[in-house]
């Protein structure tokens, strides 16, 4: 059981996402975190212990290697990619209610920004922590982070923004959130944002990295 887990974890870090994918080259021809995530499960493995044992840990450690400089942004997707073919297996037993999340995590881009790679790549992340992330895209305006706010009260939310220009969108939309949802932890970032800027607008967190946005979350639940 130990050893398949450790397969997982091992596919994951390295980007291997099924046996067809031909990444990294000498696991070609193997399988990867897709069969080997649903042979677990077939062999009585439980969803929580695939997600806390072998997702969570490999997840951790591309983040840190990413926070180092040790691998870049495509290492980084391909990882999340595995990691995504592994949790789809899972998903089921999550939504049924069978396996808990620590939560949920409401992320978007900011209202005028279309960027999405840095969202997606938090996105990824905290998916891989442990939680269940609510993605409303991009170009996202206050309205609809109310909304999705409204449906998912407990929910700690994320705003995203790539341009300087949109730093404003930003701004103004963690007021309205903090007027109407005052008590909502709110995690900001993007390549212009600083942490002076997150305090300056009202902000909780803000992190220049994925794993700092994980491991922030990862401390709200402890």
């Amino acid at each position: 059981m130990d050893e398949l887990l450790e397969k997982i974890s091992h596919c994951v870090e390295f980007g291997k996402t099924d046996r067809s994918s031909p990444y990294p080259p000498d696991m070609k021809g193997q399988e990867g975190a897709d069969e080997l995530a649903k042979l677990a499960l077939e062999s009585g493995i439980k969803p929580g212990d695939i997600l806390d044992k072998a997702l969570i840990p490999a997840m951790s450690v591309v983040g840190d290697k990413f926070s180092r400089k040790v691998i870049y942004v495509p290492q980084m997707l391909m990882a999340a990619k595995a990691m995504s073919s592994a949790m789809k297996h899972l998903k089921p037993f999550f939504q049924s209610g069978e396996t808990k999340r620590k939560g949920k995590f409401i992320i978007g881009t900011v209202a005028g920004d279309l960027h999405d790679i840095g969202k997606n790549l938090v996105s990824m992340m905290i998916e891989g922590g442990g939680w269940e992330v609510i993605d409303l895209g991009v170009d996202v305006n206050t309205d609809k982070f109310l909304k999705a706010i409204a449906e998912n009260p407990d929910a700690v939310i994320g705003l995203s923004a790539l341009l300087t220009t949109t730093m404003e969108n930003m701004k103004k939309t963690v007021a309205v959130i903090r007027e109407k949802h005052s008590g909502s932890k709110i995690l900001v970032g993007g390549a212009p944002v600083t942490m002076d800027f997150c305090l300056k607008i009202g902000a909780d967190f803000y992190s220049p990295d994925p794993q700092g946005a994980v491991n922030y979350l990862s401390r709200l639940v402890s």
